[in-house]
């Protein structure tokens, strides 16, 4: 008796699968070295979210006790973000567009089954660490907004998301750094009392 087709939690295909065949079909096509810059970038480019972290730290010195608590928090806010985004992914389900779509290989190597598409892990993160950065400093914030919208994009381009699964990332990233970042603006008093004692230089300048 052959087994009826696999019901799937969330389909993304009749939203945007038509839109991810055509990205994939020119990522394809770009030259060799630009597509391994997309795919490394993709892969690591969280890295500079770090170190936009800690720019937003050092510039945090010479603000205010809640500017550096936010810029002290923003690890954490990222983190729980994370946390809700992989939640939400387990009750979603949506298969990756590379493994239900047929797609040329992709830039990034296709995730195996049970590894979810929506909402995208890279997007939610620096989306998050972009809003509570906004926070901290605007300069960085926008830097590190900019790294967000080029993480997102650069996921349907690798051909691991569905454009709507970095839609989504970028909305819940965003949602959950404002909303993190502007409650850590409450522990501003124990910054201030923490940087009159021997941890001063790492909270004023």
């Amino acid at each position: 008796m052959t087994a009826g087709p696999r019901v799937l939690a969330f389909d993304g295909r009749p939203l945007d699968g038509g839109l991810y065949l055509g990205i994939d079909h020119w990522a394809q096509h770009l030259p060799v070295p630009v597509r391994a810059v997309i795919a490394a970038f993709s892969a690591y480019g969280l890295g500079l979210l770090a170190v936009l972290m800690l720019a937003a730290w050092w510039r945090a010195r010479r603000t205010d006790s809640t500017a550096m608590a936010r810029a002290v928090a923003a690890p954490l806010c990222v983190v729980v973000a994370f946390v809700a985004d992989t939640l939400l992914k387990g009750l979603l389900q949506e298969p990756r567009p590379c493994q239900v779509l047929p797609a040329a290989p992709t830039l990034e190597a296709c995730p195996g089954a049970g590894d979810w598409a929506l909402p995208s892990n890279h997007t939610v993160i620096v989306f998050a660490g972009a809003a509570v950065l906004w926070l901290v400093d605007r300069r960085i914030g926008a830097a590190a907004a900019l790294l967000a919208v080029a993480m997102g994009a650069s996921r349907v381009v690798v051909g691991v998301h569905y454009p709507h699964d970095v839609l989504l990332g970028a909305v819940v990233g965003t949602a959950a750094g404002l909303g993190l970042g502007l409650l850590a603006a409450r522990g501003r008093t124990l910054v201030a009392r923490l940087g009159q004692g021997p941890l001063r230089w790492w909270i004023t300048a």
